[in-house]
């Protein structure tokens, strides 16, 4: 579209409900991530964090609610909205008889891609993968298939990338390239970041908004300036606000 005001929000999340069996994880949850936003959900481990983002994914049917990928229901619409998402699978989920060069081709032809992005071919000499592309997957180190996560989420300009504990097993360069990639395409508004994470560090440095889920709920959020002020207050200033925020009771 030509009126950026008319271009879909990456990602909006409408009071979604999710199940497993009769255990409900996610109790109404509704989010709105815009362009150029690197939005982080925070929260202890099984709260529902995961169970969101494979919501986002089409992974798993939500019990109620509804969640649009720049504009595409996941659920009415799932080919369309995963056309514009990019999703960062966990490492234990590649497929491991495969190369990485032939992962990164069956995505690319599932986005519908003659040929692989050059961001994304650049990017995987920058974090020197590329001397791994035609390993197989099963001789991949956590780091190595981290990496393939990541560059797979990013095949095809997506307008939502969703990561979870993506810098989980990086190195330090490999992470910071990672961050500045992205930063760069938020720059230019090419899309919205999602990424669940525990990493505090991340939060304050690199995040825009963000939102903590304690069992199934978002209980808090930040804006970009009180995180900004939390990053000028000291290290212990947002680890202090969240373990305050987690030990508040939810009301509805």
């Amino acid at each position: 579209m030509s009126d950026k005001s008319l271009t879909p929000v990456p990602l909006e999340i409408r009071d979604v409900r999710a199940k497993y069996g009769k255990r409900e994880v996610l109790s109404g949850v509704s989010l709105q991530v815009p362009e150029g936003e690197w939005f982080c959900l925070l929260g202890p481990n099984g709260v529902g964090k995961s169970t969101l983002l494979r919501c986002i994914s089409g992974a798993l049917l939500p019990s109620a609610g509804d969640l649009l990928v720049a504009g595409h229901s996941v659920i009415s619409e799932p080919l369309a909205a995963k056309r514009h998402l990019g999703y960062a699978c966990a490492p234990e989920q590649l497929p491991q008889l495969l190369t990485g060069r032939q992962c990164l081709e069956v995505y690319a032809h599932a986005k519908g891609l003659q040929a692989m992005d050059e961001a994304v071919l650049t990017l995987a000499q920058e974090l020197r993968f590329d001397s791994y592309l035609d390993g197989f997957v099963d001789t991949y180190s956590l780091g190595t298939r981290q990496k393939l996560c990541i560059l797979l989420a990013l095949v095809g300009e997506p307008a939502l990338i969703v990561l979870d504990e993506a810098f989980n097993g990086l190195d330090p360069a490999s992470a910071l390239v990672v961050k500045h990639h992205l930063q760069q395409r938020l720059s230019s508004k090419q899309c919205a970041v999602l990424l669940a994470t525990h990493s505090l560090d991340i939060v304050e440095h690199y995040a825009d908004k963000a939102a903590l889920l304690i069992d199934g709920r978002i209980v808090r959020e930040w804006n970009e300036s009180e995180i900004a002020a939390y990053r000028v207050q000291g290290d212990s200033a947002m680890e202090t606000a969240l373990a305050a925020a987690s030990a508040q009771p939810f009301r509805d």
